[in-house]
């Protein structure tokens, strides 16, 4: 099995271990629908916001869709795509790790990603980091 190297890789590993649970707060103005419907929209980081769901949705999840950065060489208003190989693995780690924490077992992850970085996806997912025997 390959296994994908990078200078900060040790340290990136362990990152969502690091990350502090932090309450979610409902925001009345912003707030629409029935409370109890367990439907959300988190405002935030989302690191910070996949750790506060754990709690509440650990081994639950059967369905995840995440569409990160392509990292083309793009500039836009809310991200930077245009991050070096090490840094765009060291931001996708820690939010993989967290995601396979709130996937049930039977549940599936999708990802949307262009040709710039799916090499290195492919080699995350395939590296123990989601385990494909549960």
């Amino acid at each position: 099995m390959p296994i994908l190297s990078w200078l900060t890789r040790n340290e990136d590993v362990k990152a969502a271990e690091s990350v502090p649970y932090k309450l979610l707060e409902r925001a009345e103005t912003l707030s629409y629908g029935d409370a109890a419907s367990g439907n959300m929209l988190i405002q935030g980081d989302n690191l910070e916001a996949l750790k506060a769901l754990l709690p509440y949705y650990k081994g639950q999840v059967k369905c995840i869709y995440i569409d990160p950065p392509y990292n083309t060489g793009s500039a836009f208003e809310h991200y930077d795509d245009n991050l070096e190989h090490s840094k765009w693995l060291a931001m996708m780690w820690p939010r993989l790790t967290l995601l396979r924490e709130l996937l049930a077992k039977e549940g599936s992850l999708w990802v949307n990603i262009d040709d710039d970085e799916a090499h290195y996806l492919k080699i995350i997912l395939g590296s123990g980091l989601i385990d494909h025997s549960q």
